[in-house]
């Protein structure tokens, strides 16, 4: 009986990928986009749900853990027929680049804007890890965290396949990692720690758009507020988490009845519009301002610092 032979894969075909031993429980998701340089987020999803991505054979979801050994078929992609943009404008690029504070061979650290996103999708072609990726393209970069678009601050990003997984097990770890935040809260807030200990719901407004809320069926979450001075009737407060959940600072403040100023999807509009136009503050007041953890069984402490944005600095100083 004869067999016969496949013909070879036509160029610019489908491939498959045998996922190293140094990538094995990363995120099929994250796998992809390491794979498909300059791809948006939004078309990676796609490709998946669609099954034209593989795992051994068989359709995936995007959040599988891959395993050392497994085989990932990739299918054709044309970024220019996509639509997506071959790379960030130049201003991007120049964004991210001025952001760095922190870099060693395990990590680099930046210093996030307000305004950019940590990833790309929903309608954002290129996030910072986007970028950087442009900026460095044979550099094998994961984001370790994420902050919300409009928060500025410290964005942890690993450089080694080890550092990220030391990372998020510290992050699963109550008192693994330390987070430091500001933020300018509206209203007196009482003096001392406030400790938030309220459960946080994520759910999805008509058009796709998140929104958290406290509700029981929600994940366990904890945040300690604490008055560092007072501005103009408002409170410039330290913030520090217990746990990371989605929005989860801006909807505990909120949830204590001083928001978050300049927060447009939970803060007081019209305590927004008066902050706009009295100090100019047209952003989010919320900067993640340190990170402190230890790798190599605890051989190597971090203590990660990102500078206040200057914008938010100077509309503070205009706040007596």
């Amino acid at each position: 009986m004869t067999r016969s032979v496949p013909p070879p894969p036509r160029q610019g075909g489908a491939r498959t990928v045998r996922v190293p031993e140094d990538r094995g429980g990363q995120r099929l998701d994250n796998f992809l986009l390491g794979q498909l340089k300059g791809a948006p987020r939004s078309l990676v999803y796609k490709l998946v749900r669609s099954g034209q991505v593989r795992v051994n054979g068989g359709r995936a979801k995007a959040e599988r853990r891959l395993e050392d050994g497994d085989e990932v078929r990739i299918p054709p992609v044309r970024l220019e027929e996509q639509g997506a943009p071959g790379r960030p404008a130049k201003g991007l690029l120049q964004a991210i680049e001025a952001a760095i504070v922190f870099e060693d061979a395990r990590l680099l650290a930046l210093n996030k804007p307000s305004g950019i996103a940590s990833h790309g999708g929903s309608g954002i072609g290129f996030g910072a890890i986007e970028t950087l990726r442009a900026l460095r393209p044979d550099e094998p970069f994961e984001l370790v965290h994420r902050l919300d678009r409009d928060t500025s601050g410290l964005l942890v990003i690993a450089k080694k396949r080890s550092a990220l997984t030391t990372l998020q097990a510290l992050m699963r770890e109550e008192g693994g990692i330390t987070k430091r935040y500001l933020a300018l809260l509206v209203g007196r807030m009482p003096d001392g720690v406030m400790s938030v200990d309220a459960p946080l719901h994520v759910g999805l407004r008509q058009g796709g758009e998140r929104h958290v809320q406290v509700n029981a069926a929600g994940k366990p979450s904890l945040s300690h507020f604490q008055v560092l001075e007072r501005r103009g009737g408002h409170s410039w407060c330290e913030i520090r988490i217990a746990t990371g959940r989605t929005h989860q600072i801006r909807v505990h403040a909120q949830h204590i009845g001083h928001p978050v100023a300049g927060d447009d999807k939970y803060g007081d509009p019209e305590v927004n519009r008066r902050l706009r136009d009295q100090i100019g503050l047209r952003r989010l007041a919320l900067h993640a301002a340190s990170m402190q953890f230890a790798l190599e069984d605890g051989r190597a402490p971090y203590v990660l610092h990102a500078p206040l944005a200057p914008e938010l600095g100077e509309a503070l100083d205009r706040l007596t």
